[in-house]
């Protein structure tokens, strides 16, 4: 299980890479091809559109070619598509390309994500945290190389990066051996799985009220719901502020292309500091308790940061914010897959299947925020993101707090 962790990590790391490498050299793609930032917002929108094609796709691929099929096609798809960016072929293959790059590391990341949760049995917060810390790796590098790459105008070299991370993934995803697990990660998935100790829970929600949505108990559809919204709301935040935040950088703080990149990588390195420790403290305070706190510190960092704009106040808010936001993502998976039982393979492609619808829409509108209004509207709209994003989280939680009493009178 070590080991499959372990190649689940590095799997991220890659999708980390490649969630961000376009914010990272997003000026310098602009500036290249003569475009606007809505121009941009489009470009990284069709990643993101094919990220929630390939999240869709992966329990209908998974059921068929397995596991590691599933992540085999996922792995190839992103190198290929890697390997033709780095060629800077016209704006509109550059576009045709994107769902596809999109694709791959969407279905990485829900067939990794989802294997992981369903086959560790013990402390799934801190096998989920370790997964989210090592895609925080990922983004945190790749806006360092951006920036050194920048510095020597060779910035177009960090796809072939990208492709070749991908391509050695690959191999070792065909090559490796799982001992007992190999079995289970060739087999073709079971629908609906039912994990051993929640089958009775499974079983009681739904004699009574019956499947109504793909499997999934009538009770259990409104937190669906909300945590679906959730996640694009987050997603799509986090993908806004992440890959806008050097050009925000530099029209309002005058900065430096390179330092603006590398600011990037405080927001990041912030990121994986928090995961370090995300799970474990998810484990200890409760996994609700922790994304309270969570989500309203990053409220209050993000009202701060449209406030204040000095760049020393900037840099420290945009510490903060990595912190916050750094254990969000996983542990609301790990949360929303515990409160639906025997669904994690389909919950969880589903919430990532949102969270890059989000990702796919939000960048677009910020880009057109950045376009047509200035630098400190856009942040003003970031940060009623976020707290809309504390109320949905807030309303979550309370009907999340109704469903364990569901589960556990059914049980």
């Amino acid at each position: 299980m070590k080991k499959l962790i372990w190649l689940g990590c590095l799997s991220y790391l890659v999708i980390g890479v490649a969630h961000v490498v376009g914010g990272s050299i997003l000026e310098q793609l602009i500036a290249h091809y003569g475009l606007t930032y809505k121009d941009g917002g489009q470009w990284i929108m069709n990643q993101f559109l094919g990220f929630l094609v390939g999240v869709l796709l992966a329990p209908s691929i998974t059921s068929r070619v397995g596991k590691r099929g599933a992540v085999l096609i996922a792995m190839g798809v992103l190198t290929l598509s890697e390997a033709a960016y780095s060629l800077l072929l016209p704006w509109g293959w550059m576009l045709a390309i994107a769902p596809l790059a999109g694709l791959g590391f969407g279905m990485t990341e829900a067939v990794v994500g989802a294997m992981i949760i369903d086959m560790a049995k013990n402390g799934k917060a801190s096998a989920m945290s370790r997964l989210e810390t090592f895609f925080g790796v990922g983004a945190l590098l790749i806006p360092i190389a951006a920036a050194y790459l920048i510095q020597h105008s060779i910035w177009q070299v960090s796809f072939p990066i990208l492709a070749a991370m991908s391509g050695i993934t690959f191999v070792l995803w065909l090559t490796m051996s799982f001992g007992e697990l190999d079995d289970e990660l060739g087999i073709v998935a079971r629908t609906p799985e039912v994990k051993e100790g929640h089958s009775n829970e499974l079983e009681g929600l739904q004699s009574t009220r019956g499947s109504v949505f793909f499997g999934y108990p009538r009770k259990a559809l409104p937190f669906l719901l909300l945590s679906a919204l959730f996640f694009m709301l987050y997603v799509g935040m986090e993908m806004s502020f992440s890959n806008y935040l050097p050009s925000i950088l530099i029209v309002r703080s005058g900065v430096g292309e390179s330092s603006a990149a590398a600011v990037l990588s405080l927001f990041w390195g912030t990121m994986v500091l928090g995961r370090l420790f995300a799970g474990l403290l998810a484990d200890r305070m409760g996994y609700s308790r922790y994304l309270l706190i969570a989500t309203a510190g990053a409220s209050v960092v993000f009202v701060l940061m449209a406030v204040m704009g000095q760049l020393s106040w900037m840099l420290a808010f945009v510490a903060l914010s990595g912190l916050f936001f750094s254990g969000i993502f996983g542990i609301a998976l790990v949360y929303a897959n515990e409160l639906i039982p025997g669904m994690t393979e389909r919950t969880t492609s589903l919430l990532v299947a949102f969270g890059g619808l989000g990702g796919a829409i939000f960048p677009r509108l910020t880009g057109w925020i950045m376009d047509q209004y200035n630098v400190q509207s856009t942040l003003w709209y970031i940060s009623s993101l976020v707290i809309l994003l504390l109320l949905l989280l807030a309303a979550m939680l309370l009907l999340g707090r109704k469903q364990i009493h569901s589960i556990r009178s059914k049980a």
